[in-house]
């Protein structure tokens, strides 16, 4: 049965992240399913407005961004533009999907899942692969390009959240519990690094870590998986000249603006360019060929030089916005398989944004992730949907 705490007012009192692991560790079930409403809260609809907000402003300027490269490939400037507008509609019925239908019955499909989706990351390292910006993460099928390692973290968080969820009176058993999620995380992040994506591997391991933490493993084990972790993604960065020149570059982006740190340079030139207001939606130079890839890793530049110091604030903002929303969504949820969705989720989105954001304005290495919800890119915005769609599935449930 359930345990629910009331306040000195007679209401709901909301278990906090340090009951719930300590109700956990001592394998008591603790939540407040009490609570949940039968109509969605203030906390759906600011998740559902701020993702709104944030496809949207993504397609805007996915057309800015993306037209001159549309023209300059014989097309017309609408054509990456339309492609993306295929995949949102496309990102709205998945999430319509994921919201309607109950976070159980996905976690009962954990593991074919994760089966099927590890098999189709083996794709890029057959002859349907192809190498994109150096990492050998993408497959080609006639006109149908997709990047399958954006599953691998839909489904990574589905089978850890069912596996730690339905064993919360095993959770200091190693080999019951923290063995298989481990593994599980060790394989998928195998994948991404062998396919050259380390910044795929680093959010994946922000998701098993928060995920794992948050369902009450021992912190102990936590910590030394993460700093094996570490060690293992060092060394793999040691291993090729060109991967640490990669991830140093950004120690010295003007001494590197020639070769290495050249897209970061053209980035910082083009965000100074914005100032507070920005140059006009459009009349942004960035997109000209100074900044490769401006409407997919590096969209956040010409957002900031488009809308200036405001417009970057009010992105940046939108995902703060989200990272609070979701982890108040985890706290709340009516119970243990819900929280560790939304914490697992909210990681996702948070990590890969600070990535991107931090590798565009020079302050962290440029990984080649996708700015969530509104780079251009059709995998990375139908699966970043669905996954929204499953946050607002828990969010509904929470008053």
């Amino acid at each position: 049965m359930t345990a629910v705490n009331a306040d000195p007012s007679g209401g709901i009192a909301i278990p906090s992240l340090r009951e719930r692991r300590n109700a956990a560790l001592a394998g008591r079930r603790l939540g407040n399913s009490a609570a949940v409403g039968s109509e969605p809260g203030p906390l759906f609809y600011g998740i559902l407005l701020v993702v709104t907000a944030l496809v949207s402003l993504g397609l805007v300027m996915v057309l800015s961004a993306s037209s001159i490269v549309s023209v300059n490939n014989g097309g017309s400037a609408f054509t990456m533009f339309l492609k993306q507008l295929m995949w949102a509609f496309f990102g709205v019925i998945v999430a319509v999907g994921t919201y309607r239908m109950p976070y159980r019955a996905w976690q009962r499909l954990n593991k074919p899942m994760l089966a099927v989706v590890i098999g189709l990351n083996l794709l890029p390292f057959t002859p349907l692969g192809i190498t994109v910006n150096g990492a050998r993460a993408w497959v080609e099928m006639g006109p149908i390009r997709f990047q399958p390692s954006e599953l691998l973290k839909f489904a990574l968080i589905i089978y850890l959240t069912n596996n730690l969820g339905r064993r919360q009176r095993e959770l200091t058993d190693f080999k019951r519990t923290f063995q298989p999620a481990v593994i599980a995380w060790v394989i998928a992040a195998g994948i991404a690094m062998a396919q050259s994506d380390l910044g795929a591997a680093i959010v994946l391991s922000g998701i098993a870590f928060t995920v794992l933490y948050m369902a009450g493993c021992p912190v102990r084990w936590i910590g030394a998986t993460a700093l094996a972790a570490m060690v293992v993604g060092l060394g793999y960065i040691l291993t090729s000249a060109s991967r640490v020149s990669r991830w140093t570059a950004f120690m010295d982006i003007e001494g590197n603006r020639e070769h290495t740190s050249y897209q970061v340079w053209q980035s910082m030139l083009s965000i100074s360019n914005g100032g507070t207001l920005g140059v006009g939606p459009g009349a942004g130079t960035s997109k000209w060929g100074y900044v490769p890839l401006a409407h997919s890793d590096f969209i956040f530049t010409v957002i900031a030089e488009e809308f200036g110091l405001v417009g970057s604030t009010l992105v940046i903002g939108g995902f703060f916005a989200l990272t609070f929303l979701g982890f108040v969504v985890a706290m709340r949820a009516p119970d243990y398989s819900g929280a560790l969705l939304a914490a697992g989720i909210t990681v996702w989105f948070a990590v890969q944004a600070v990535i991107n954001i931090g590798g565009v304005v020079g302050a962290m290495p440029v990984t080649g992730l996708t700015l969530p919800l509104i780079s251009y890119g059709g995998s990375s915005l139908l699966i970043t949907l669905g996954a929204a769609g499953l946050l607002l599935n828990i969010a509904r449930k929470v008053s």
